[in-house]
Parts: structure tokens; C-alpha cells; sequence
């Protein structure tokens, strides 16, 4: 069987998320949910580089909401500079902008003869809870977040991919397939496969490859959703996936 009909290519977009944020600079209705559509998918490197930091998962995942709460609040995009132009780039400096505000307001907390916890924003209708900053000694190097940056890309892909066959009826193909979207290391026989399936090798063959092709067109379709219009979308699939061959890379 085949894999679902592609959509047309994400070269063909007019228009990326990011460039319409930066083009209204969160002014209008569409910028803004465009920008909430990029933090909520996003959410997850911010996460584990808050965590990768010291901190506990429940102080991570505080700190991740009151980032994005008060970046979608704000709509502050002043520090977004265009000639950058990848949203990776601009979240991570949003980030470390947000933690030196911290580390600076505990810092006039204890000279006041304050509590060193720096209290944050709360959600709408919960109270600010008062959360222990990190050690600016365990700062995490950029290339850490931009392999995380990658894992959530390709996992968004993957996702993607993945409910078009089930929303085909076809979970299972999708199930059998999967090994090999990152090469042939570790997937089963193709015969096997077949078998399993009741396809001919041949065509499990031909299942693969289309699928494959799929998972590239949503990835880059992903990626070009961070960038602005006319930046290429290779340039950066080849930085990512390098960012994910290197490994973890270590603080210090």
C-alpha cells in the first residue's frame, strides 16, 4: 500500500509563522497566534534547558510557563533581530534575557535583605510562586539547546507523519515502517515486513521510500516555519542534524 498523498512542498509556502511575527511585530490577531502557535511548539527545548541548568522538573516547568506567559503577554519582540532570523536563535536569547532579569531582581532582593527566591509571574487566576535560581556557573552551552531544538523538530515531523496514517486507517504501516525513517540499522527484514503486512517486498520497498520522502517534506515544512521567507531550509536541516550527530554535548 502507499504511503498517504503528499501535500504540496513547504518550499511552496508563502508565508512562515515567523516572518508574520516579525512582520506585525505581535501586533495584529494573526502575529499573536502565530507566535503562540511557535512557543507551544516549542515549549520543550526551553524545558530541558531550564533543567539542564540544576534545576528540578517542577521548578523547570514553572519557569518554562512564566517565559512564554510573559512573552506572549508582552508580545515583546524588541530583542528579535531579523538578520538572525531563525526563531531557535531568537527563543534561546529570550531566554537568557529572562534569566539575567531574575538573577538581577534576586540580587537587589538580597541587598535589600530579601528572600534570594525570585518570584514569578503566575498564569491568570494562580498566585506568583517564589522559585530558587540556578547557579550562573551551570550555563548550558548553546549547541545543548540547539540539539534539543532538533529532537523536537524531528519529533514534531514524526508526529505529523504518523497521524496522517492513522487517519488513513493505516496505524499499523506506520508501526512496521518506522524503523527505517532513520536508516536500516536495527529495522527488521523486509520480507519480514511483507509478511506481517501481507504486501509484497517489493512493495514495502516502495512504502518505505515514499515514506521517508513524506517525514523530509513535513520536516522541512517544520523548520521553514522558524525561519524568515527566502533563508534555506537545508542550511538549516544540515545544522540540526549535525547539532543531533554530535551528541550531548556537556556543560563545561
Amino acid at each position: 500500500m502507499d504511503a498517504p498523498t503528499s501535500t504540496p512542498s513547504p518550499d511552496h509556502f508563502v508565508q512562515t509563522r515567523w516572518t508574520l511575527v516579525l512582520r506585525a511585530r505581535g501586533d495584529s490577531t494573526e502575529a499573536r497566534r502565530a507566535l503562540g502557535e511557535l512557543c507551544e511548539a516549542y515549549w520543550q527545548p526551553v524545558f530541558r534547558f531550564l533543567q539542564r541548568e540544576g534545576r528540578d522538573t517542577d521548578t523547570a516547568r514553572e519557569l518554562t510557563q512564566a517565559f512564554f506567559a510573559r512573552l506572549l503577554q508582552r508580545g515583546d519582540l524588541g530583542h528579535a533581530d531579523p538578520n538572525r532570523g531563525r526563531f531557535r536563535s531568537y527563543l534561546l536569547g529570550a531566554v537568557k534575557h529572562f534569566l539575567a532579569d531574575l538573577r538581577k531582581h534576586a540580587a537587589r532582593e538580597k541587598r535589600c535583605g530579601g528572600l534570594s527566591a525570585e518570584p514569578i509571574a503566575a498564569p491568570p487566576g494562580e498566585e506568583a510562586t517564589e522559585l530558587p535560581l540556578a547557579d550562573p556557573a551551570s550555563e548550558v552551552p548553546d549547541a545543548w539547546f540547539d540539539r534539543q531544538w532538533a529532537l523536537t523538530v524531528m519529533e514534531r515531523a514524526l508526529n505529523a507523519v504518523e497521524a496522517e496514517f492513522v487517519a488513513a486507517g493505516r496505524a499499523d504501516h506506520f508501526a512496521h515502517f518506522q524503523p527505517w525513517l532513520m536508516g536500516d540499522a536495527g529495522a527488521p527484514a523486509q520480507a519480514e515486513t511483507a509478511r506481517s503486512l501481507g504486501m509484497s517486498e517489493s512493495a514495502v520497498k516502495v512504502a518505505v521510500h515514499r515514506l521517508r520522502k513524506r517525514f523530509r517534506e513535513r520536516l522541512r515544512a517544520e523548520v521553514s516555519q522558524t525561519l524568515l521567507e527566502g533563508e534555506t531550509v537545508d542550511a538549516e536541516l544540515r545544522y540540526l542534524i549535525a547539532a543531533v550527530a554530535q551528541g550531548e554535548v556537556r556543560p563545561g
